[in-house]
């Protein structure tokens, strides 16, 4: 992680855990948002941001389905970093970021505040104008496609319509701790009592999802919002990742019916299907030398093949 601006020791997942020895993940620094008439000194503007993301990163990949979605593809361009974690973190192939040529996710960071401490995490949005990072948190990113670019987005769909928002956050805040977060306390956990706490939060929601896809094709029946990008993210790396390796190992996707199937319809739609990229996940995930030491990617499990470009 960064300290003061200076990269100071190698990247390790943890970097901070509760009493019980649970993983506390880092709370985002950068909060502002583009805005079609850009009050607070960011607006919405044509080719004028980028997003910095990783297709292994479900927090990321939220925001390349809004960017699909939405239809910003033209509007926002986007640098892919290297699947696998290295000793400095995310790492750019050569010529992968053409706005500030940086070789690591942590100079993006330093170019935005020279003295910046912290972990150089994805994704994030920045500003090509005014050299600096707008924002690196996911759920504002998202909202901010689904909005803050106006008439940028060729798609009218509104993936937080106004009747379903006290829903669509009261779902999220119940989705977010025990499974989209509940996954990586299960893997990163340092002791027995906290994995097992959040191996049972990780089920007991995955068991209420599939009695609520029951009776209807998404979260909210009829209407796709950004609950389901957020669902989405986690349930696809699943089987692939969060099974095995993070200890998550109850039962798989693939065993809940209203879970699988919902999964398949979502990967129906371009959007979704497009910025899925199993390999990167694979490799990206097995490349954490702290729960794999020896960086040996597993060949399964099959019938999981997508290799989206994120583009």
């Amino acid at each position: 992680m960064l300290v003061d601006g200076k990269w100071s020791a190698d990247w390790h997942p943890v970097q901070a855990k509760d009493q019980k020895g649970g993983f506390v993940r880092q709370d985002s620094q950068f909060r502002d948002a583009v805005t079609p008439a850009g009050e607070g000194g960011f607006k919405a503007e044509a080719g004028r941001y980028h997003l910095y993301v990783a297709l292994i990163c479900p927090w990321a990949s939220r925001t390349l389905v809004a960017r699909k979605l939405k239809g910003l593809e033209e509007a926002i361009t986007v640098s892919i970093v290297e699947p696998e974690l290295h000793a400095q973190g995310w790492r750019f192939a050569a010529g992968a970021d053409p706005v500030n040529h940086a070789t690591y996710m942590h100079e993006i960071y330093t170019a935005a505040n020279p003295r910046y401490s912290g972990r150089a995490t994805v994704p994030v949005l920045w500003d090509k104008q005014r050299r600096t990072i707008v924002n690196n948190e996911s759920a504002d990113i998202l909202r901010m496609f689904n909005a803050g670019f106006g008439g940028l987005a060729r798609n009218p769909i509104d993936l937080y319509p106004e009747h379903l928002r006290p829903a669509i956050d009261a779902l999220n805040a119940e989705i977010y701790p025990k499974l989209n977060n509940g996954v990586y306390r299960c893997g990163f956990a340092t002791t027995q009592v906290a994995y097992e706490e959040a191996y049972h939060g990780v089920f007991e929601m995955l068991d209420q999802l599939e009695e609520r896809l029951a009776s209807g094709p998404y979260l909210f029946g009829s209407a796709l919002t950004e609950a389901d990008i957020r669902l989405f993210v986690t349930l696809v790396r699943f089987d692939a990742a969060y099974y095995g390796l993070f200890k998550a190992n109850k039962r798989r996707i693939v065993d809940y019916p209203n879970l699988s199937a919902y999964v398949a319809r979502l990967l129906e739609i371009p959007a979704f299907r497009d910025t899925v990229n199993i390999a990167h996940i694979k490799r990206g995930y097995y490349s954490v030398k702290s729960l794999n030491p020896n960086g040996i990617v597993p060949l399964g499990p099959d019938g999981i093949a997508l290799e989206g470009t994120g583009l």
